[in-house]
């Protein structure tokens, strides 16, 4: 075990006293059942917490209550997507919901729901899913974890404090990007653009290093989002997701009508979640409008711009066919 830092900020202090619970529930079995930890970066109403939320549910009710979730929110023990593999794989966390776009350095097939223009649209995404979830499901087993489920999020667009609709736009914009492609991408059309997660982007546009951030701004992302960047330009980048996982060793000792348990219940979550998809997307724009943000459709961006994206798309998703392999790159 790490020596505990004799000097201590308020804030580590708080994470330390916070995490003890948090990380003997990960394991704690009780007389009734297990109870087991489950976390992600992205705030409650997001589609990362919202699937959690419904999954915890879910379990209890397929279980008989013989299984417990215990729900975790924006990255509060200091787990952001890109750690919360890792946190699995370690016996530090039971189960988490990790963006796709932050798992690159794992594999760069988990960049794939994430690539720019190549599945834009609800009934795309959900085929290249449909393609895709048996190699998802292998590489997370190499992980030692149990893929539960993988939700999309809302269309990718640019928030901005301006409309983002000519190449003049982007030029020297210093933009949030959330994986390596949208680096090139970004890149390619002159932006200053930065891979960030999503619990780092915050206070980095607040305090002004942040120009622009691609995000959908789901749910309570949002929030976080339009009191500084109040213009949100619609580029139809991509629908990308977050995957679901569970420790595999865990997964593995429950007897077979509560695996079953689980299974119902990660299925469920993942119809859940395709099914709302659409809702969501409308329930995001009526809170954005309410809050004071201007929405631009589309079809204002110029042709320009939209062929500057795509000519850097095109070189960010032929890097990323070589760097996947031959299988992944058959996916696209």
């Amino acid at each position: 075990m790490r020596e505990i830092p004799k000097r201590l900020t308020r804030r580590n202090a708080a994470r330390l006293v916070a995490a003890l619970p948090f990380a003997l529930a990960a394991h704690r079995v009780a007389a009734q059942g297990a109870l087991w930890s489950m976390a992600t970066e992205y705030p409650a109403n997001t589609v990362s917490g919202d699937g959690i939320a419904s999954f915890a549910a879910r379990v209890a009710q397929e279980s008989g209550r013989r299984l417990t979730i215990l729900p975790s929110y924006d990255a509060a023990f200091g787990l952001k997507s890109a750690q919360i593999v890792g946190a699995v794989r370690d016996g530090r966390l039971a189960a988490g919901c990790a963006f796709g776009g932050t798992l690159g350095n794992i594999d760069p097939l988990f960049l794939l729901p994430s690539l720019p223009f190549v599945a834009t649209s609800e009934e795309e995404s959900r085929r290249l899913l449909d393609k895709a979830g048996g190699l998802y499901a292998s590489r997370f087993a190499r992980e030692g974890q149990r893929l539960l489920y993988a939700t999309p999020w809302p269309p990718s667009g640019i928030w901005a404090k301006k409309p983002i609709r000519a190449p003049s736009d982007l030029v020297g914009l210093r933009v949030r990007v959330y994986d390596a492609t949208g680096v090139e991408v970004f890149g390619a059309a002159k932006a200053d653009a930065v891979n960030l997660s999503f619990a780092d982007t915050g206070p980095r546009v607040a305090s002004g290093a942040i120009e622009a951030v691609l995000s959908s701004g789901d749910g309570g992302a949002g929030r976080k989002l339009w009191e500084h960047l109040p213009h949100f330009t619609e580029i139809g980048y991509a629908v990308p997701l977050s995957f679901a996982t569970l420790a595999a060793p865990l997964y593995d000792k429950l007897p077979n009508d509560l695996k079953a348990a689980v299974d119902r219940a990660a299925a469920a979550t993942q119809a859940h979640g395709w099914e709302s998809l659409a809702h969501r997307l409308e329930e995001n724009y009526a809170r954005m409008r309410a809050n004071g943000v201007t929405i631009t459709p589309a079809g204002d961006v110029t042709p320009e711009l939209r062929g500057m994206l795509a000519k850097g798309a095109l070189g960010a998703v032929e890097k990323w066919k070589r760097d996947a392999g031959s299988e992944a790159a058959k996916l696209v």
